[in-house]
């Protein structure tokens, strides 16, 4: 699963399996459509430079980061960074965009995080004529490459660079901040109902790694599921939160916070010692641009004041952003 984060490339927990199977089965129909519908036409392209939409908050992070925000005409329900984007129109959600909404947009380029829409999504925008870019993002290597790679194909290599840097000395700064420093035991949970959590091969994996800690969930893949009582049996000594609500009226509300007393859960060591540290989920989980200062954010939550960690590092990540948004619609567009 990548790209929602968590899973990766929207804020918040684990999409039910059920909605993800269900979106993808549409999908998949509606690409067999689609491709025949566009028979015969394809989409109009706007003159004057690309027109991206983009279809996960990492992705949308990205072309902003690199100094292509002006490129983006529109954008799913979920992303929300850089402020500007909140004024493009919404497509629909990660696993449920509406094909129909993004063709209307006359989009050169349409991004995401890969996930569980799939290849049924890219089959039916590629028979309207609109080129895709759907790229793993599950290490800071490949988060990397796909900032090299939109730089590429939006004609901004140099905001690319820039925004790889900025990652990497983060990396860096943090690296050695934790060097010498004890490893912690630590889960990082996306959910609660049921768990799920960051497991081996995950973006979320490597934070925990390089932020000084060692993951004790070290099987199940990138994203297990696992019972509390699993869990009792691991006996971490840090909970890292990300099981953050969406929509609540309270920034940082946490399905974790509210299970602190609940049966199993108050019977966590870490649970007992005060030791579940929340992580604001929109930077630390969430695989783009600003992934170093994730990286940051983890290993502060492992560590705690013992971390003498500097935000020197941390650099605007917009260079020229999302200023100048292009409109939704280009002039003569049906």
């Amino acid at each position: 699963m990548t790209g929602l984060a968590p899973p990766p490339g929207a804020v918040g927990p684990a999409l039910p399996r059920r909605a993800a199977l269900t979106a993808l089965a549409a999908l998949t129909a509606l690409a067999a459509l689609t491709a025949l519908a566009a028979c015969g036409r394809r989409a109009p392209v706007a003159a004057g430079g690309a027109r991206v939409v983009s279809l996960s908050p990492s992705t949308t992070e990205a072309v902003s980061a690199i100094g292509a925000g002006a490129a983006l005409v529109g954008r799913s329900r979920h992303c929300d960074h850089p402020p500007e984007v909140l004024r493009l129109p919404s497509v629909g959600g990660y696993a449920d965009p509406s094909i129909e909404a993004i063709v209307a947009l006359s989009p050169t380029l349409v991004v995401g995080a890969r996930g569980p829409a799939g290849p049924a999504l890219e089959q039916a925008l590629r028979g309207h004529g609109i080129a895709t870019f759907f790229p793993e993002t599950e290490s800071l290597a490949q988060i990397e490459e796909m900032l090299a790679e939109l730089g590429r194909r939006l004609d901004a290599a140099a905001g690319a660079e820039q925004a790889i840097g900025r990652i990497r000395a983060r990396r860096l700064a943090v690296e050695q901040a934790v060097k010498g420093m004890p490893r912690v035991r630590v889960a990082l949970l996306f959910d609660t109902s049921p768990i799920f959590a960051a497991g081996p091969g995950s973006f979320a994996d490597e934070l925990i790694r390089l932020g000084g800690g060692e993951n004790v969930i070290a099987r199940g893949g990138a994203y297990p599921s696992l019972s509390v009582e699993h869990l009792l049996a691991l006996d971490p000594d840090v909970l890292l939160d990300g099981a953050a609500v969406e929509g609540e009226a309270q920034p940082g509300t946490s399905r974790l916070a509210a299970l602190r007393d609940a049966p199993g859960w108050r019977s966590l060591r870490a649970v007992r010692e005060g030791r579940v540290r929340p992580l604001r989920t929109d930077v630390a989980l969430r695989p783009g641009p600003r992934i170093g200062d994730g990286l940051a954010a983890v290993a502060r939550a492992l560590h705690g004041d013992a971390l003498a960690l500097s935000d020197a590092a941390a650099a605007p990540l917009s260079p020229g952003g999302g200023a100048g948004l292009v409109d939704p619609l280009p002039s003569g567009a049906p």
